[in-house]
């Protein structure tokens, strides 16, 4: 378990920043507070008072779904919570990454704590023990329709309390039996409701979203100073990020991003000096509009990035139980919320992505950037940039097919009783494909405007752009001629995905300060 104070779920508000933090490494340092046990203990006697009644509510004493009408005889409510896990745990498709399960549980176990699902604390311990072992059942990625809920997946992760299925546990794939026996745990015996609660809620697309929310956070801001590299490397002007102009059309991120970019120059620096009076009054709208572009995107962001948090820390299964006693039967399960966040998420990306290609070819192209030809030395005995510029524009258009929105599809299931679905777990992955695509082309970017940098010696950038010229080159050496850039390519997307940029402008500024 990781030091410092740990979250106290079901108490906290966790947010997507705080939920991939948690989840990144094994044994996340989370708590359950004895006022969160409390209060599920209370939620829990709403369910057994319903039992003791006799009364016929949904989820607790009938079928489910189409079969909602179905009495099922107390002898065999236990029966249908196990019946309901193994049928639901059908899902199809690659594992989903560690993580992502590590997220799941963590989510579960936050939103069981803050109440009105009526799960046994039996059940939310079974949750925890598997965090602190960092026991992760296998989730294949696909089989949801996000309504009611993500029912397939989130049977995966219940049939793995359960002691059944798959288990990740140290990098090995496990039957689930051996994997509990292994630490000592037993299956978890499912009582009234819980099998339905465990199935039933967004924790699968949502955990999904709150790392496609952070790192689209990321990308954005290296997706900046990317421009920033480039902009330098075209010998391009700094007018258009003047604030004035932005005070006037006061969007916030257009505001932030030209702000930021502008904040990379210095006074000194000698490649903007050396082209101050040239005459040139406008670059391409891929320079230009860097803050418009950029800064809508970065809106865009904000808003999935509030939806994801609300939906965090929500009660979002089936039937919810309240003070007073009543068990109600509603639709909080529906992930149209995240469907549509992911959505725009997937676009706003996506156009980071565009407008950076198109930078890509400005700086291989020599009628605009006033370089040799794919920016490199020699050209046409060496290729320079002509082919990862080719690879940027591939990834382009696989994001543009990627953005087609999920949330406009429906279709029905369980005998048309569940006729609108929101297929949010669909628009989760495919943000997050997204992310990947725009991560490589920003590396791409990276390289390229590196490369460009050095082509203008003797002149040298100042400050920040200098600082990220010599990190990347520890990563990817000066290209004197042709060689493959596939695994620079890579190892600069890696840098991003660790926030590498905003790191080193962080550190340098840091030190200016001090």
């Amino acid at each position: 378990m990781s030091n410092g104070t740990p979250f106290k779920l079901g108490e906290e508000r966790l947010s997507s920043t705080k939920l991939a933090e948690l989840a990144a490494t094994p044994r996340p340092n989370v708590v359950a507070t004895p006022s969160a046990r409390a209060r599920l203990a209370q939620y829990r006697k709403g369910v057994e008072d319903v039992l003791s009644s006799q009364e016929r509510v949904y989820g607790i004493n009938t079928g489910f779904g189409f079969l909602a009408n179905v009495a099922i005889e107390p002898a065999k409510l236990a029966q249908l919570q196990i019946n309901l896990v193994r049928s639901h745990a059908c899902g199809v498709g690659e594992p989903v990454d560690d993580v992502i399960v590590r997220a799941m549980l963590i989510l579960r176990a936050h939103t069981f704590l803050i109440g009105h699902s009526g799960v046994s604390l039996g059940t939310m311990e079974q949750i925890l023990h598997f965090l602190d072992h960092d026991l992760l059942p296998v989730v294949p990625c696909q089989g949801s329709v996000g309504a009611s809920g993500d029912l397939a997946p989130l049977a995966h992760l219940a049939l793995g309390l359960m002691g059944e299925g798959d288990i990740r546990l140290q990098g090995r794939t496990l039957p689930a039996a051996e994997a509990l026996q292994s630490v000592g745990l037993k299956p978890l015996q499912l009582q009234a409701k819980e099998g339905l609660s465990l199935i039933n809620g967004t924790q699968f697309m949502t955990a999904i979203a709150a790392f496609a929310v952070a790192e689209a956070r990321t990308i954005a801001a290296s997706a900046d100073i990317a421009a920033a590299m480039s902009l330098d490397a075209i010998r391009g002007t700094l007018t258009a990020f003047d604030p004035r102009i932005h005070a006037v059309r006061p969007h916030p991120g257009q505001i932030a991003v030209a702000a930021h970019v502008f904040g990379l120059f210095t006074a000194d620096d000698p490649i903007m000096a050396s082209h101050a009076d040239c005459g040139k009054v406008q670059d391409p709208y891929s320079f230009r509009c860097v803050p418009q572009v950029h800064g809508a995107s970065r809106d865009a962001i904000e808003y999935a990035e509030r939806v994801v948090d609300i939906e965090l820390n929500s009660v979002t299964d089936n039937p919810l139980v309240f003070t007073g006693g009543d068990v109600l039967s509603g639709g909080n399960f529906h992930g149209q919320p995240i469907a549509m966040a992911m959505d725009f998420l997937a676009i706003a990306v996506a156009e980071l992505g565009s407008i950076a290609e198109r930078r890509i070819e400005k700086i291989t192209n020599p009628h605009q950037s006033g370089l040799p030809a794919f920016a490199t030395r020699d050209s046409g005995l060496n290729s320079g940039f002509m082919i990862p510029h080719v690879v940027a524009a591939a990834l382009v258009s696989e994001s543009k097919i990627l953005c087609h929105p999920a949330s406009i599809d429906s279709i029905p299931t369980s005998a048309d009783q569940e006729d609108h679905v929101s297929m949010g777990p669909i628009a989760a992955r495919k943000a997050r494909q997204v992310n990947g695509n725009v991560r490589n082309i920003l590396a791409i970017e990276f390289l390229a405007a590196t490369q460009g940098l050095d082509l203008l010696l003797p002149l040298k950038p100042s400050g920040f752009i200098a600082a990220l010229l010599g990190e990347i080159r520890l990563m990817a050496p000066v290209m004197h001629t042709d060689r493959s850039l596939h695994k620079e390519i890579a190892a600069v997307a890696r840098w991003l995905q660790a926030n590498g940029p905003m790191r080193c402008v962080a550190r340098l500024r840091n030190g200016i300060q001090s």
